[in-house]
């Protein structure tokens, strides 16, 4: 599979013109190698794979590769050879990494170079040839042969034969910290036995036009490219300043030393650094996650806003590029792990599929959407921007490319319904890019019970914004002024709206009713109500009590928000203080199994250091909730703890989800009872809906 379309940061190896090595051997043909330990595996199957290159032409050997100097040339010595570790980049491709760590690459001038770092011309395609291979420079198409007696283009006929050796480069890579063998994934009865993460955004790297998102979650090149800082993100860039905006992270000191020291980034407040590494994915997955729901995430006004990009503003666009950017994440963890399809990380499209999944022990990941103008379906002054057969044809794209729920509503108004409202100089931003998207500001009333928020933003809040410089007014719009006290969206479901519900309903589809507005939200329920419609979720603590209470008695999912465990600085809440509340509404005892929502990647900070660290720190190493043994998590040269880095990146949830166990006391073993029935719970949810 080729590359993703959106991959920025893969640096192109230096190409200068320099002269091929000394001549190691006379031109022709050398004898067949000695005996030696043949490397007769999969294409796809030789990730790690340390061994020397024999090179033929045709039935010819040429000799075996050795560094020699500015290049690579022959030996007839099987002993002096050069030994060439494969790593993996996707699906039977690879870096060559040479004895010193080099990654040989296809130059200009049709000879194999010594590079530095991961670029397209160190990509090499491997294909069987018999008992040997095909080794192919992916982004020329060129055979790898012998070139005017050096290493270089051969002809069409040009094959390679490995054979195992000793003494490769390693190659940096990140360690789980985690040892023992998990848990089973399901039980005697079928059931699943583990976490699940109802609310995440593996894909970001791929949103928002591809720049305003440092770091990725995977890389072709590995944790030095995924992982490595982003100028546009430095002191006072704008990238350090919209994360400031959005995160209050400081914008004059962002010096983006992201691998290997990670200084500046992750931290549990990196809303515009990658937080979720798929070497962080597996610790978690390891730990007792069993199931994600990888929600597809942009904004067109906010990547129309941020002035460096390489791809789309699109957002259906973006969605079709994060898509497979998630199902390229998953053949190149396969090929770090045997081949096609053996990898821990399993794309699921069906309920069938998840439990399949869990019962060969690995990690189900789902796929969401969350975009607040799905299909095109704006609303600009109150008209839409979409018609119903655009929903159709819209869903029918979604479903063959796998996703099995959305949001109708996200961050703005829409021809689907009204949203729920944010606060502070973030919900500032957020309500410019309303108007930005509709024509108009958010529009509230004052009201009573369910509310959208207690108190919307201030003037105050958008002056703040619009002293950072990175947003302004439209020429002729005015300040809004809104109400004190408890204030809801006058915008509730629409006719189109209700038209998505029902197209959703007949195929099977889990609606997402976060982040709509209490009247949208309370029609929206209607309807499933009367239809008795399973197939609901309240997935990151983004909906009124009472919502949420008509969730669980549709025989819905519920998860919360991932705040800190069980204490928190004063106001703030916590995650036990969420599930007890969540467990006392009417219907809570309805609850058989319950989630946590980390929205990580979502621009949303993830739970901050401990407040007990101190006084009462959480202790390494530790006993995961899938019975694995847990040490404290190293990336680099930096080392990760819970009390001081608080979720600072994906990895984290491993030591997480055991401490809000433990801050929930004598409610501990419930709590942990129905974290790990959180992905039967969805699942069985989910089941229930495709039955409908």
């Amino acid at each position: 599979m080729s590359t993703p379309p959106l991959r920025r940061r893969l640096v192109a190896v230096a190409t200068a013109a320099l002269v091929p090595a000394a001549l190691l051997v006379a031109a022709g043909g050398l004898p067949a190698a000695v005996a030696a330990t043949a490397v007769t595996a999969a294409p796809d199957a030789l990730d790690g794979t340390c061994a020397t290159l024999q090179v033929f032409s045709g039935s010819s050997s040429q000799g075996y590769v050795v560094r020699n100097g500015n290049g690579y040339g022959f030996t007839s010595s099987a002993a002096g050879a050069t030994p060439f570790r494969l790593e993996a980049t996707q699906l039977s491709r690879y870096m060559l990494y040479d004895a010193g760590g080099a990654p040989a690459y296809m130059s200009v001038l049709n000879w194999v170079m010594p590079g530095t770092t991961y670029g397209d011309r160190a990509d090499w395609t491997v294909a069987a040839s018999g008992a040997r291979y095909a080794v192919t420079a992916t982004a020329t198409g060129q055979r790898l042969g012998s070139y005017l007696w050096s290493l270089g283009a051969g002809g069409g006929t040009s094959t390679v034969a490995l054979a195992a050796a000793a003494g490769c480069f390693t190659p940096p890579d990140v360690a789980t910290g985690v040892t023992g063998t998990a848990a089973p994934g399901v039980d005697a009865n079928g059931r699943i036995i583990g976490a699940i993460d109802a609310h995440m955004h593996v894909t970001a790297a791929a949103g928002f036009g591809g720049q305003l998102h440092c770091g990725e979650a995977w890389s072709p090149g590995g944790v030095v490219t995924a992982l490595s800082g982003c100028a546009t993100h430095g002191s006072l860039n704008v990238g350090a300043v919209l994360e400031g905006v959005l995160a209050g992270t400081d914008i004059t000191s962002s010096p983006e030393d992201g691998w290997p020291t990670f200084g500046d980034w992750p931290q549990h407040n990196s809303e515009l650094h990658e937080q979720a590494y798929f070497r962080s994915i597996e610790r978690a997955y390891r730990s007792g996650v069993r199931v994600v729901d990888a929600l597809l995430v942009t904004n067109r006004v906010i990547c129309e806003l941020f002035p460096y990009r390489d791809g789309s503003c699109d957002e259906m666009a973006s969605v079709r590029a994060q898509a497979q950017y998630l199902r390229s994440m998953q053949d190149y963890v396969d090929a770090q792990n045997g081949g096609a399809g053996k990898g821990w990380f399993r794309i699921a499209t069906t309920p069938a599929q998840v439990r399949s999944i869990a019962a060969q022990g690995r990690l189900a990941v789902l796929v969401g959407m969350e975009i607040s103008e799905p299909f095109g379906c704006r609303e600009v002054k109150g008209v839409p921007q979409c018609t119903a057969a655009q929903v159709d044809a819209g869903l029918d794209e979604m479903q063959a490319l796998g996703v099995s729920g959305m949001f109708p509503v996200h961050k703005f108004d829409n021809a689907f319904g009204g949203t729920r409202m944010d606060g502070g100089v973030a919900g500032a931003a957020v309500n410019l890019g309303n108007l930005l998207s509709t024509g108009h500001w958010w529009e509230v009333r004052s009201c009573t019970g369910p509310a959208d928020m207690a108190q919307p933003v201030t003037n105050d809040d958008l002056a703040r914004l619009l002293s950072f410089g990175v947003m302004s007014l439209p020429a002729g719009a005015v300040l809004p002024v809104y109400p004190t006290g408890p204030t809801c969206n006058v915008r509730g479901l629409t006719p189109l709206g209700e038209h998505l519900l029902r197209q959703l309903m007949a195929r099977g589809m889990v609606v997402h009713i976060d982040h709509m507005s209490v009247r949208t939200a309370q029609a929206t329920l209607d309807i499933l109500e009367a239809a008795h419609y399973p197939g609901v979720t309240s997935d990151h603590s983004w909906s009124d009590p009472a919502i949420v209470d008509r969730v669980l008695g549709l025989g819905g999912f519920v998860a919360g928000y991932a705040y800190p465990a069980g204490e928190a600085v004063v106001g703030q809440p916590t995650f036990v203080g969420e599930w007890r509340r969540t467990r006392a509404l009417p219907h809570g005892s309805a609850i058989t199994g319950y989630g946590f929502g980390s929205d990580v990647n979502g621009l949303a900070d993830q739970a901050p250091p401990r407040v007990s660290s101190t006084t009462r720190p959480f202790a390494y190493p530790f006993t995961s909730l899938a019975g694995t043994t847990v040490s404290r998590h190293v990336m680099g040269r930096r080392t990760f703890d819970l009390n001081t880095d608080g979720v600072a990146q994906y990895g984290l949830y491993a030591d997480w989800l055991l401490d809000v166990v433990l801050e929930a006391g004598a409610d501990g073993p419930e709590l942990r009872r129905e974290l790990l029935g959180g992905a039967e719970a969805y699942t069985a949810m989910w089941e229930r809906a495709v039955a409908w």
